[in-house]
């Protein structure tokens, strides 16, 4: 007999799933007989369409069953031996990919490790495929959820942790034959990924790991070492940060067996610095390294055993270890060099630029550093690789670490040792695709740009020859892709060589030429004079072309204008019009011709006169208005008087009144805009009318410095609003459950639950909000088991006054427990307006009891005949949703009658004090029962229990344990 107070008889969460497994289990009914003849097909199972449900949109999905409900049946799944292994499998897949959804806590992530593990004990050895995707759930879940911090989360970590140590200690196939070989190998993935997220939990374990390391002599050796290089770094990264060295450390360390580092879970280990700005932790010892240069230098002799991935990654682990450890020398890599020079593999060249950046001179000499430099670029035009593996070179000789670095700003520079004679070879050709072509360009830009003085002549005039050979392509009408390469070319060669007069020159002339042929190519250019202006703000070019094109859009006869053409000629006019240096003169002239000479007002086009005031609002800002202020306004009183569209009339009057009424200051007040769009000035619009800074504080609702206002439980709460609604007589009725479950078919019928509050200040607040009016309470849901909840109003709280008391209605789906989000926004004295954060309103289970809706006439024995009724009812397995239960307790202090009474007095429907035996009914809306058979034995109070509903036992087990915790202990029933 247990000691502590009310233990259940399921004593966690764990054993109630378990004894819900049962309950349904034994509620199933046995198949009916199927007549002779040929087998039938298995029908698709359940799982599938639930399975690709949650995948579609897990949020959706929980938003109508919540998360703990799916995870026990997706767990009472994987449980079934009549599942076949790949609905299993497809289950696990969901644990995999959405652990933190499915387990949003920590002790729900403890308790489906615990769930999960005992399903891979009971797993058959054959079974490889599944123990695999239960072994990978296993740590997925546990990484994602678990922190350590809890005794509970510990025992759970080591058995984790036990079952993947013992997994790859069976090395070479010993215990197991090598069909178990994929389970070693995926215990050591999950070891290794265990040690990356808590850096040093495996590092007293080197000597072990080394162990098996050298034992193993299949294929996994390579993920023996990968696993005992990353133990290995971690370990001396966690050695480095502690203040005080030994001497013997760093042997001890090497040669450690022992448990497992739980502190690095608690407080996890800062990650490795990568870029070199940042401060290396350095292990300060004088001791010998002898041991840690010989496990180094022979994981590097092994290395070229390994995948390229896999050296990849042992060499940035190994990297790190040597970078640490200043003991040990560079040169230990020396003898890699020669492969690694030689490789066409991405992972291993990006090794050893690592490398390179890393150690510098003190590994690679200057031929070295030549050498790779013309393996980069041989690499970066061979036939025979892939475009995406030459942009990779090509960024890694834009980005080369250099032993002598010029800059070290990280930006893109050209490496000393490229010359114009060695890229020569990388110059762009039409017959690149875009970004190979743009990058060649880039690259061969720079090489120019430090060149000698005859080599840039050449060199840029090929560049800008390039640069017209894909003009013409464009000019003919090329594809997208060719246009936009074209445009983007044309910026990276003004980028940098745009001092060159001669070459800008010929380039605005051809733009303006292709424009005139293809004048939809209108945002192509406005996007290359704004990026040219944004990223070289001292070079003149974008206004020379912004001339060119006003002079040429001007001087166009309005006879080859069509309708398409003139939309872009006027964004063009609207974008010079944006540039003070550039007269608007022949702009402002060239729209009054158009109006005048033209049939556009007559047509009554709203969007052709949109873009043409367009251009007006920018020359109301334009500096120079002074000197089209005539023609501007000829413009828009003629354009508010002959233009047939009554939207662009107004517009144009209101820009002419505008003009004519307001200084230059304040016309450039109202029409400025912010950087992102918004007024640059919150009162610039009210220039025009008596500025009111009161009007503007009325109109915004201001945010508490902490909460105003606050909801204290009511003592009678759950009080259905709908419990009385019937009232007719059941005399002589015989079949109370029939009678009871029709007046469910009215649609609502006692679906709402009532709960009262008081409306309370939060504690002493400032006088400000002694007198609060008007008052909005909202409330948010954090689950979808209730419906969407209505605002409540409130006239008025003052301080002096008793609190007023609000009615919260809820509509249940499901009735679970949950938490409401609440918020308020009132009125003070003053007409402002606030808005404040409410704690969060908890909905107890017990909120969630109502009487039973049955009416007002039925009598007791009435009631207790439908108890008896409904109890036959879920006895009988009619449903797969009915559990019967049994919960035990020891009575204390505390007769039995009296806890009954406290706590069900409301939903008493049979009472035998004598016997000490009650009958309680509880009613949960919308349709849910639970019944409570209370008998007091010789050694204990037992509680029968039956429901409709086996996902409320959760909640029903730990509500029973909590109401008898304070007056007795339990203890545990066999029948359970």
């Amino acid at each position: 007999m247990c000691s502590s107070s009310a233990v259940c008889v399921a004593a966690d969460a764990r054993s109630v799933a378990r004894a819900v497994w049962r309950s349904v289990t034994e509620s199933r009914c046995p198949p009916a007989p199927r007549p002779p003849g040929p087998p039938m097909a298995a029908p698709p199972s359940p799982w599938l369409q639930r399975v690709a449900s949650f995948s579609r949109s897990p949020s959706r999905f929980l938003s109508r069953a919540s998360a703990d409900v799916f995870l026990a049946e997706l767990l009472r799944g994987l449980r079934d031996e009549r599942a076949a292994e790949s609905t299993q499998v497809l289950l696990l897949s969901l644990l995999q990919e959405y652990p933190t959804l499915l387990c949003p806590f920590s002790s729900a992530g403890e308790e489906t490790c615990t769930a999960l593990m005992a399903i891979y004990a009971q797993v058959p050895h054959k079974a490889v495929n599944f123990k695999c995707h239960l072994m990978l759930a296993i740590t997925n879940v546990f990484i994602c959820t678990s922190s350590a911090t809890g005794e509970g989360e510990v025992k759970v970590a080591e058995r984790v942790l036990d079952l993947l140590i013992q997994t790859v200690q069976d090395t070479n196939d010993h215990k197991d034959s090598i069909t178990c070989r994929p389970l070693r190998a995926l215990a050591c993935d999950c070891l290794r990924e265990m040690e990356a997220c808590y850096p040093g939990l495996l590092s007293q374990k080197l000597e072990a790991l080394y162990f098996l390391k050298q034992q193993e002599t299949s294929t996994l050796h390579q993920a023996y070492a990968l696993l005992y290089t990353v133990a290995l770094k971690n370990a001396v990264h966690l050695l480095s940060r502690q203040k005080a060295i030994a001497e013997g450390d760093l042997k001890n360390l090497l040669s450690g067996n022992e448990g497992f580092v739980w502190k690095v879970m608690e407080k996890p280990l800062p990650p490795f610095p990568l870029s070199s700005t940042e401060q290396i932790p350095v292990l300060q010892t004088s001791a010998e390294t002898r041991e840690l240069k010989s496990v180094v230098s022979l994981l590097l002799e092994e290395s070229y055993l390994l995948t390229a991935v896999s050296q990849s990654a042992l060499l940035r682990e190994l990297i790190q270890v040597v970078v640490m450890v200043q003991a040990l020398s560079p040169a230990l890599f020396k003898s890699q060099l020669l492969r690694l020079f030689g490789t066409m593999e991405i992972s291993l060249l990006h090794s050893t630029l690592l490398m390179k950046g890393t150690f510098t001179d003190s590994l690679f000499t200057t031929e070295d550093e030549n050498f790779l430099l013309k393996r980069l670029v041989g690499m970066a035009q061979h036939p025979l690789l892939s475009s995406a593996h030459k942009l990779f070179c090509m960024d890694c000789i834009l980005h080369f670490p250099e032993n002598r670095p010029i800059s070290c700003n990280g930006e893109e520079s050209l490496p000393v040792l490229v010359t114009p004679r060695l890229a020569a070879s990388l110059l762009p050709t039409v017959f690149n695709d875009s970004g190979t072509m743009l990058r060649r360009l880039r690259l061969l830009s720079l090489v120019y740009l430090e060149a000698d003085e005859d080599e840039v002549e050449k060199g840029v005039g090929y560049l800008f020859d390039h640069l017209m050979a894909l003009w013409k392509i464009v000019d003919n009408y090329g594809t997208r892709e060719v246009t936009a390469t074209f445009f983007r070319a044309a910026y990276t060669f003004l980028y940098y060589f745009y001092p060159n007069e001669k070459f800008t020159s010929d380039l605005t002339k051809s733009l303006c030429e292709l424009y005139s042929r293809q004048s939809q190519l209108a945002p192509n250019m406005i996007n290359l004079i704004d990026r040219t202006q944004e990223n070289l703000p001292e070079s003149g070019w974008p206004i020379r072309l912004l001339q060119a094109l006003q002079t040429q859009i001007v001087e166009l006869p309005l006879s080859q204008m069509t309708t398409q053409s003139l939309c872009w000629h006027l964004k063009v006019l609207g974008r010079v019009a944006k540039e003070s240096q550039v007269s608007q003169k022949t702009t402002v002239r060239f729209l009054l011709n158009l109006l005048a000479s033209s049939g556009l007002c007559g047509s009554g086009d709203w969007r052709m006169g949109n873009a043409v005031l367009a251009v007006c609002r920018h020359l109301l800002r334009h500096p120079g208005l002074d000197q089209v202020f005539i023609e501007l306004s000829d413009l828009l009183q003629f354009t508010m008087h002959h233009y047939e569209d009554m939207d662009i009339q107004d517009h144009a009057r209101f820009y002419y009144t505008l003009l004519t009424n307001l200084s230059r200051e304040k016309l450039s007040g109202v029409l400025d805009k912010g950087p992102e769009g918004g007024q640059a000035k919150v009162r610039s619009l009210s220039s025009l009318m008596a500025e009111s800074e009161e009007l503007s504080s009325c109109l915004t609702i201001h945010p508490t410095r902490g909460p105003v206002l606050h909801l204290l439980k009511h003592q009678l709460n759950g009080v259905a609003s709908e419990l009385q609604n019937s009232r007719s007589e059941h005399s002589g009725v015989e079949d109370y459950l029939k009678t009871y479950r029709d007046q469910f078919l009215s649609p609502g019928f006692s679906s709402d639950i009532v709960l009262k509050f008081h409306l309370t200040f939060a504690g002493e607040v400032e006088a400000l909000y002694h007198k609060l009016f008007c008052i909005c309470l909202h409330f948010e849901l954090t689950d979808s088991n209730y419906e969407e909840v209505t605002d409540i109003d409130v006239p008025c709280l003052l301080k002096d006054r008793k609190p007023p008391v609000v009615s919260l209605t809820l509509t249940p789906r499901q009735p679970y427990p949950m938490v409401l989000r609440a918020s308020a926004i009132f009125s003070t004295e003053d007409g402002l307006s606030w808005r404040t954060q409410l704690a969060d309103v908890p909905v107890a289970f017990p909120d969630v009891f109502l009487p039973l809706p049955v009416p007002v006439s039925w009598s007791l024995e009435a009631r207790g005949r439908l108890f008896d009724q409904l109890w036959r009812a879920m006895s009988s397995r009619e449903s797969s949703q009915s559990a019967i239960s049994l919960f035990c307790f020891q009575v204390g202090e505390k007769p039995l009658s009296d806890i009954v009474q406290s706590h069900f007095h409301r939903y008493l429907v049979s009472a035998q004090s004598s016997q000490e035996h009650y009958k309680v009914l509880l009613f949960l809306p919308p349709k849910f029962h639970i019944l409570f058979d209370i008998k007091n034995a010789e050694d204990a109070a037992r509680v029968n229990i039956a429901t409709d509903s086996w996902n409320l036992l959760p909640y029903i087990n730990s509500y029973l344990k909590s109401i008898t915790d304070l007056d007795s202990v339990t203890v545990p029933s066999p029948e359970a």
